[in-house]
């Protein structure tokens, strides 16, 4: 494919090398100041781009190196949002995160000065020709399903946050495609949890109207895509969760398939398949006919584990007849690090796991 998402992809983040993590060790304490950060972060970013290529993808992101959180750092830089701490964290499986959460102080704007847009230009200039930079925010759906009561305020109630959350993103893709950005997803987690009953429980305690959600949600992202530039692409990834190697949701794409895949105007989806909580590839034949693309999350990054591609190739093969193999792509099934923490599996490992998506995508679509 010469546009994305591309036959061989990838969600974006990747595990941080040692001397990042260092450095990041030393600016949270003091040894080490905000330039000596920023030197360290740019060589790292610049070294996963060339890596990035030589293991034979056609995009490059920036491996989320600049982040400690896939959503709460871009969030944290809104006006009218802070991140704020919390008397608890996310519960994953077995484990639960540092006690973080959202709170809207409105009102809710994106400006020029985002720091996210010059991590975007960075990826750009250092991309070899050929080389489409790709690069990652969260949905804004994330920001609605995660806000807990007592946590707004400047609004009168969650619905009153909807036009300015709306337009905030219309203005971010309007100033990251002024960038130059023409790939950019939006990682969102929230799909996953309408498909699950025990998250969909969590959400009416926290004040959300769980009746009619999937409606809500595709009319608010239709609202942020209403008008894009023809040649951007904006692709979702929908996730179960991905902290150290444990997941939050589990349960098959069914009940919110045809919101997701027929009516919201995303051009390509990331669904991860790599598990039995995902459920059959039923749940495709809502993929309307044309330019939409699925890419099948087959290859885990919550393990070392390289699958074997045979495997793998059955399974497209599998999901082919629900959607037309033209219309699938093949990736990992999330990030290797959706926070800094990392999962757990080496950089040999995750490489090998990105190697064998290059090369059993050129052998399914010759």
């Amino acid at each position: 494919m010469s546009t994305p998402p591309f036959r061989a992809d990838i969600v974006g983040s990747f595990l941080r090398p040692a001397s990042l993590a260092a450095a990041r060790r030393g600016h949270a304490d003091g040894r080490l100041d905000d330039a000596g950060l920023r030197e360290v972060e740019d060589a790292a970013v610049a070294d996963l781009v060339r890596k990035e290529s030589d293991a034979g993808l056609r995009l490059a992101t920036d491996g989320e190196f600049r982040r400690s959180w896939w959503h709460f750092d871009f969030f944290g830089l809104l006006g009218g949002v802070d991140i704020v701490e919390l008397d608890h964290g996310i519960q994953f499986q077995g484990v639960q995160t540092k006690s973080r959460g959202v709170e809207v102080s409105g009102p809710i704007r994106f400006d020029g000065q985002h720091p996210f847009l010059d991590h975007f230009r960075f990826v750009q200039d250092a991309a070899a020709p050929g080389i489409t930079p790709k690069f990652s925010i969260p949905s804004p759906t994330v920001l609605d399903f995660r806000l807990e009561p007592g946590h707004i305020a400047g609004y009168d109630g969650r619905e009153a946050i909807v036009d300015d959350l709306v337009q905030a993103y219309r203005d971010a893709i309007a100033a990251f495609y002024a960038a130059g950005a023409r790939y950019l997803q939006l990682d969102d987690t929230a799909w996953a949890y309408l498909c699950s009953e025990v998250e969909l429980a969590k959400a009416r305690e926290r004040g959300i109207d769980t009746d009619g959600i999937a409606e809500r949600y595709a009319d608010i992202l239709n609202r942020v895509l209403a008008g894009k530039p023809d040649d951007l692409t904006v692709t979702t990834h929908v996730c179960r969760g991905n902290f150290r190697s444990t997941w939050i949701s589990s349960g098959g794409y069914e009940p919110v398939a045809e919101q997701l895949l027929d009516v919201v105007a995303y051009d390509g989806y990331f669904l991860e398949y790599d598990s039995d909580r995902a459920g059959g590839f039923e749940p495709l034949r809502f993929l309307p006919p044309g330019d939409k693309t699925v890419v099948l999350g087959l290859v885990t990054t919550k393990s070392g584990q390289l699958e074997d591609p045979s495997d793998v190739k059955r399974r497209i093969d599998e999901a082919s007849a629900f959607a037309p193999l033209e219309q699938l792509a093949l990736s990992p099934q999330c990030g290797f690090a959706s926070t800094e923490e990392g999962n757990a599996l080496s950089e040999d490992e995750q490489w090998a796991k990105i190697r064998s998506v290059v090369e059993i995508a050129a052998d399914v679509w010759r």
